[in-house]
């Protein structure tokens, strides 16, 4: 498993950027975005799209193993440290970025409302 996860940042991120980058911002975005709806209730949200650049996603495109059940799974983790709970099940998007950016990756969060609340 570690040398998947190994294997797995690598072709996520670029050589100079520490391995952690992208689920650093996954947790952070948990924390910052995070709401307040009752007496010890704080829902996280649960909804991400992490944008990479062309190149990258590809990469982790063509790989056998998906990487988002991973970072799911991280991104669980930390909601349960910090007591936080979820609409709805944690979905995680890997898309390229609609331009050519110097950004190496966006993260964009939401709460995805609870099945029978869409409108």
């Amino acid at each position: 498993m570690e040398q998947w996860t190994t294997s797995m940042w690598r072709r996520m991120l670029s050589a100079r950027q520490e391995q952690g980058e992208a689920l650093a911002t996954l947790l952070r975005q948990c924390n910052e975005n995070a709401l307040i709806v009752g007496r010890q209730r704080v829902v996280a949200p649960n909804a991400f799209v992490i944008e990479l650049l062309p190149k990258a996603h590809r990469l982790i495109a063509a790989s056998p193993v998906p990487a988002t059940p991973a970072l799911a799974g991280q991104v669980r983790r930390h909601a349960a440290e910090q007591v936080y709970t979820f609409a709805r099940p944690v979905a995680i998007d890997l898309r390229p970025t609609p331009d050519d950016t110097a950004v190496r990756f966006r993260v964009h969060s939401r709460i995805a409302p609870a099945k029978g609340r869409e409108s």
